[in-house]
């Protein structure tokens, strides 16, 4: 199986860009981490208590998709909600934990992205994908083991822009849609309490619907890489 690190700028951003995706992992036996670079707060109807219960229990959502199902994980960072900047020093606590996952896959926000938070985290996780594997160099949190550079690293949408993604590949989470969603309203303070956001949970079951359209299943998560991903067969693809 496969150490998988999933890295949001913010509680909810994971589950709303690839709860699907990462419930469908966890369901094959896959080793996930969800990494939370900040822990949200402050927002009108949540405090940082409440965000990690929320958090938690979103986590347990994704990780009961089966009885063989491995935990889905999680940890926080604890940058600044709001101030995230690239910096060496955040750089290489991402790249301790990559360490200390052994990570072999990573997964983060697209680029292009209206949130300043969003952008630093992305540019943060670069980079210490590459700093993960300085063989010389200690990381903060690493806990002794050792170097290496994740193979893949994959981007999927949580985009504050309104735009529609242009993907490299979606995958079928058509088991796991509403699993997805749970895990979103499982942030009773993000999606449930404020009255403005409870769309949020509707466009992003639109959203799973429009791109499982596109690959002919009925539900899909989009997502993008800057790398060729190399198939060893045809029989993984959907409708072969």
């Amino acid at each position: 199986m496969t150490n998988i690190l999933v890295v949001g700028p913010h509680p909810d951003d994971q589950e709303i860009g690839m709860g699907g995706t990462i419930a469908l992992l966890a369901s094959q036996g896959h080793d996930i981490l969800l990494l939370d670079m900040t822990d949200g707060e402050p927002t009108p109807f949540g405090d940082p208590e409440t965000r990690a219960k929320e958090a938690a229990l979103a986590s347990e959502i994704l990780g009961g998709a089966s009885p063989g199902a491995k935990p889905v994980r999680r940890q926080l960072l604890g940058l600044p909600n709001r101030f995230v900047e690239h910096t060496i020093e955040a750089r290489h606590q991402v790249a301790g934990v990559i360490r200390a996952h052994q990570a072999q896959i990573i997964f983060c926000p697209y680029p292009e992205d209206a949130h300043p938070d969003h952008r630093a985290v992305t540019r943060i996780v670069e980079d210490a994908r590459f700093d993960a594997k300085l063989t010389k160099l200690q990381m903060p949190g690493d806990g002794g083991r050792p170097a290496l550079y994740p193979q893949w690293l994959f981007y999927y949408y949580a985009s504050h822009l309104r735009w529609v993604a242009d993907p490299s590949f979606i995958v079928d989470i058509t088991a796991h849609a509403e699993r997805k969603i749970d895990s979103i309203v499982a942030y009773h303070t993000q999606f449930v309490l404020p009255e403005k956001n409870r769309k949020v949970v509707e466009w992003v079951r639109a959203a799973g619907v429009y791109f499982g359209s596109r690959i002919g299943t009925g539900a899909g998560e989009p997502f993008f890489t800057k790398e060729p991903v190399g198939l060893a067969s045809l029989t993984g693809l959907v409708g072969i």
